[in-house]
C-alpha cells in the first residue's frame, strides 16, 4: 500500500463504525458486571480487562489509517502522532511510552499527558478522549472532499 495523503468519508464512517461497536459491547460488559457487583471476582476480572482492551483498541484505531504520510499529519505532538508513538511503544517497547526523533511530543500538550517512560495503560475515558480527538484530526486533515480524486505517494 502506498502512503495515502487523504480518506474518504467512507473510510472514516467504517472505521468510527468498528470502533463504536466494541466501545458498546464493553459497556454492556460493565453494565453486566456492575449488576454483579457483589462478585469481586468479576469485579476483578473487569479491571484487569480494561487497560489490554484499550490499548489494543488503540492499535486497532492507528491501524484503519496506518499509511497516512507525515508530510500531512506533521512532526508536532497532534493525536495522530500520539496514536503512533503509542502504537509502536506497545508492540515495540513492552507498553513503555518512547519518544522518537521524528515527532515533537510535548507531554503537556498531549490529549493523554503521558510522560516518556511512562507505561501505556489506557482506561475507557481515556480511550474515549483519545479516538475523539483522533477522529476529529483525520478528518481536518485528512478527508477527502467530495468528488476529489485519491491522492496516493
Amino acid at each position: 500500500m502506498q502512503g495515502r495523503t487523504n480518506y474518504t468519508q467512507e473510510e472514516l464512517d467504517h472505521c468510527r463504525t468498528a470502533v463504536d461497536q466494541q466501545l458498546a459491547a464493553y459497556n454492556e460488559l460493565v453494565k453486566a458486571v456492575a449488576s454483579a457487583a457483589a462478585d469481586k471476582k468479576i469485579s476483578s476480572a473487569l479491571t484487569a480487562f480494561e487497560a489490554p482492551f484499550f490499548n489494543n483498541m488503540t492499535l486497532v484505531l492507528d491501524r484503519y489509517f496506518v499509511h497516512r504520510l507525515r508530510t500531512v499529519t506533521g512532526k508536532d505532538g497532534n493525536p495522530l502522532n500520539e496514536v503512533e508513538m503509542l502504537c509502536d511503544s506497545l508492540m515495540n517497547n513492552e507498553g513503555i511510552l518512547r519518544g522518537t526523533n521524528v515527532i515533537n511530543f510535548i507531554p503537556g500538550q498531549s490529549v493523554l499527558k503521558l510522560d516518556i517512560g511512562d507505561p501505556i495503560s489506557l482506561t475507557a475515558e481515556q480511550f474515549g478522549r483519545l479516538s475523539a480527538a483522533f477522529f476529529t484530526e483525520i478528518e481536518r486533515k485528512f478527508l477527502q472532499a467530495d468528488g476529489a480524486a485519491m491522492k496516493r505517494m
